[in-house]
């Protein structure tokens, strides 16, 4: 048995250990079940159980999960379509997220898969400048996949102009309370 002050006391009957706990006002916990004779310590198991608690959350914050999001696109893409898909995922890369662009391929399209390399081409060309290529594969069954990473110190900068383009912005003039009851006109009276 190990008291409540982390000295150890020896081996102890469980019933006078138990006492013991209970005269200090604290719990009687097994700490080492597979030791011959069994490891007991006395101790406040809330405060134990709220201390571990509290380590698991700080570990949990101290964690850096990556998102991976992906845009699809087919090989014979309008262009429209791929400057919106390109939009949402340059949003993606400025958020610090990862990017997964995959081209999926349909029947005859197959026997096309320079269509889809030109694609990705184009989406590399387009986010060269906030995205770094992080992995290409060939074929995959009916796919054609690749991963964008964000360029961290693209993304800082513009995040900044963008800060910058929205402090430059004007806000619009809100009326002030007194002046929006001037404005409205007044309801007849109904009776």
């Amino acid at each position: 048995m190990i008291d409540d002050e982390g000295t150890q006391v020896g081996v102890v009957d469980l019933e006078v250990a138990r006492e013991r706990a209970e005269e200090i006002g604290l719990d009687l916990v097994e700490v080492g079940p597979n030791a011959d004779p069994p490891v007991v310590r006395i101790l406040d198991w809330g405060k134990l159980k709220y201390e571990q608690e509290k380590k698991a959350r700080e570990s949990r914050k101290k964690q850096h999960t990556i998102d991976v999001k992906e845009v699809k696109y087919r090989p014979n893409i309008d262009a429209h379509d791929f400057e919106i898909k390109t939009k949402r995922a340059r949003r993606f890369l400025m958020a610090g997220k990862k990017v997964k662009f995959t081209v999926f391929f349909r029947y005859r399209q197959l026997r096309r898969p320079e269509l889809g390399d030109e694609v990705l081409n184009r989406v590399v060309e387009e986010l060269a400048d906030i995205g770094i290529l992080e992995s290409r594969s060939g074929m995959d069954g009916r796919r054609l996949v690749m991963v964008l990473a964000p360029n961290e110190a693209a993304t800082r900068s513009a995040k900044s102009e963008a800060a910058k383009a929205a402090a430059a912005k004007p806000e619009a003039r809100k009326p002030e309370p007194s002046e929006a009851a001037q404005s409205e006109p007044e309801a007849p009276a109904t009776e």
